[in-house]
């Protein structure tokens, strides 16, 4: 951002360009990291779930954890695919 008084360049403008693509890269890895965790605890949970004999309506609560999470993930790589195209 320029300092008060300064128009902004082309270079102010490279650089706040930059920062938006790290911020979408971090959001994108943030959601790749929740997908991976999701989908390995959802397992995690099935497999506890037979291991112990529990009744279904409690294995079903993994169900809905990672449902929540990946509605998640879908929303957030929405605003990424969105702030991508805009750009």
């Amino acid at each position: 951002m320029a300092p008060p008084g300064r128009r902004r360049g082309k270079a102010d403008a490279m650089a706040e360009g930059r920062d938006d693509d790290r911020a979408l890269a971090r959001q994108a890895r943030l959601v790749a990291i929740v997908i991976a965790a999701v989908m390995i605890l959802w397992m995690a949970g099935q497999w506890l779930g037979g291991e112990l004999g529990l009744p279904a309506r409690f294995v079903f609560l993994f169900d809905l954890l990672a449902l929540a999470g990946f509605v998640w993930a879908l929303i957030v790589t929405y605003q990424i695919w969105r702030k991508r195209r805009d750009n």
